[in-house]
């Protein structure tokens, strides 16, 4: 789930940076980039991967 959400903030960013469009600082092209790698990080650390822990 995390996957989808970082790979949807980097179409985002793309249509940003591509469109030029002009935003606030909070939500430039770079910050939102930078949201989707975290949410790529965490998703390849296995945070939030949909598995129960193991139990013995």
């Amino acid at each position: 789930m995390l996957g989808i959400a970082a790979a949807v903030l980097f179409v985002i960013a793309f249509l940003i940076n591509a469109a030029d469009i002009t935003t606030n600082d909070v939500f430039s092209s770079v910050n939102v980039m930078l949201l989707g790698l975290a949410l790529l990080a965490l998703h390849v650390a296995g945070i939030a991967a949909g598995r129960p822990a193991r139990r013995r």
